[in-house]
C-alpha cells in the first residue's frame, strides 16, 4: 500500500502541497486515500496586527470558536492578531506545529471545517512552511504556544485565485480562522533507553533519525511486545486520540551475525511525525493495543504477531504473509 498523505487525515481541502510524499505505509495504515491539492500563491502578503473592519471572537481556547463577520468589505489585509497570548515557548522557523482551527468564508459567512467538529483533526505543519495554506505558517511565526488567533487571509494567503469550490470559497473570498497553537512537541523521545531482554529486538536510537534494529535469531513471540524503552512524563495516551509518533519499522527475519535488520518503512523520512486516531481501528490492531496506555514523550519497542498485523496476507517482498512486525515508536504528542 502506499502512505495516505497527511492532508488525508486533516482536512484535505486546506492543502496546497502534499506534507508526506509517497512511500510504502504497509507497516501502519489500513487504507490509502488521495489528498486535494492546488497551486501555491506566487507571493504572500506580509501580516499586520490589526485592519479595519476586523470580526469579531466568542469561545474559550482549546473550543471552536464563534466568528462574527462584519458588514462591508474586508480590508485586503493579511492580519494576524492575537486574542490571547499563551505561555509556552515561542514558535520559531521550522519548528514541528499542532494547532486547531475554526475556518468561516468572508463574504458568504458559510462556515469551514474545523478541528473541532466531530471528525475533525489537528493541523500539523512546519512554521513559515507552506506546504498547508500560507496562512498557517507564516501566522504562527513568533508566537508562543497556548496562544489564539485570528485571522483575516486574504487569496493570496489562503487557496489563491482558484478558490475551493468544494468549501464554497471563491477566487477572490477572504477567509477567517482562529488557529490554536496547541504544541511544539520534540522531535523524540528523551531520556536513557532501559535494557532490552536479549531475546527481544535491540533497538539503537539516539538520534534524530530512524532507529537501528537487530533481530534475534530466535523465534518471535506468540503474543503482543509492548515494551516502554523511555517512560515519558507526558499524560496517558487515550483512545480516540491523535497521535503524533516517530517510528522505524522491520519484519522479523532472524539475521546472521549482527547486521541490523532492513526498514521496511519509518516517519524520519518525511521530515515529520506521522498521525493518526488511536484505538479506532486506523491502523493495525498491534498499534492500536499496544500505544493506548503509553505516556506521551514514552518510546516503546512494539513486537507485533500475524494476527494482530497483516495476517496471512504479504504486503510486498519486504513483508511476506504471516510477518511478525518491530516498530520502535517514539510517542511525542497526543491531542
Amino acid at each position: 500500500m502506499r502512505r495516505r498523505l497527511a492532508a488525508a487525515l486533516i482536512v484535505p481541502a486546506l492543502m496546497l502541497t502534499a506534507a508526506c510524499g509517497g512511500g510504502d505505509d504497509s507497516g501502519k495504515k489500513k487504507d490509502a486515500s488521495p489528498s486535494a491539492s492546488a497551486s501555491k500563491p506566487a507571493e504572500v502578503p506580509k501580516p499586520v496586527a490589526s485592519a479595519d473592519p476586523m470580526p469579531t471572537v466568542a469561545g474559550e481556547t482549546g473550543k471552536k470558536a464563534e466568528i462574527t463577520v462584519p458588514k462591508g468589505e474586508p480590508s485586503g489585509k493579511f492580519v494576524v492578531n492575537v486574542l490571547k497570548e499563551g505561555t509556552g515557548p515561542e514558535v520559531k522557523k521550522d519548528d514541528f506545529v499542532i494547532t486547531r482551527f475554526t475556518g468561516k468564508v468572508w463574504k458568504s459567512g458559510k462556515d469551514l471545517p474545523s478541528s473541532y467538529d466531530q471528525d475533525g483533526e489537528p493541523v500539523p505543519f512546519k512554521a513559515g512552511s507552506q506546504e498547508i495554506l500560507p496562512v498557517f505558517g507564516e501566522s504562527v511565526l513568533g508566537k508562543k504556544v497556548g496562544s489564539r488567533l485570528l485571522v483575516v487571509a486574504p487569496p493570496e494567503a489562503a487557496f489563491g485565485p482558484q478558490g475551493q469550490p468544494k468549501l464554497g470559497v471563491g477566487p477572490k473570498d477572504n477567509i477567517v480562522f482562529v488557529i490554536d497553537v496547541d504544541q511544539v512537541p520534540p522531535k523524540r523521545a528523551e531520556g536513557t533507553q532501559a535494557p532490552i531482554p536479549s531475546d527481544l529486538p535491540q533497538v539503537k536510537a539516539d538520534e534524530d533519525k530512524e532507529a537501528t534494529i537487530t533481530i534475534p535469531k530466535n523465534d518471535p513471540p506468540k503474543e503482543l511486545v509492548d515494551k516502554v524503552l523511555i517512560e515519558g512524563k507526558g499524560p496517558e495516551v487515550k483512545s480516540g486520540q491523535t497521535v503524533f509518533m516517530q517510528y522505524s519499522g522491520a519484519a522479523w527475519a532472524p539475521n546472521q551475525g549482527k547486521d541490523a535488520a532492513k526498514l521496511f518503512d519509518n516517519s524520519w523520512k518525511t521530515g515529520q511525525p506521522f498521525q493518526t486516531k488511536i484505538g479506532a481501528g486506523k491502523v493495525i490492531e498491534g498499534w492500536d493495543k499496544g500505544l493506548v496506555g503509553k505516556k506521551v514523550g514514552s518510546r516503546v519497542l512494539l513486537v507485533i504477531p500475524p494476527e494482530q498485523a497483516y495476517k496471512d496476507q504479504a504486503q510486498g517482498p519486504d513483508l511476506p504473509a504471516n510477518s511478525t512486525l518491530v516498530f520502535v515508536v517514539d510517542i511525542v504528542a497526543a491531542v
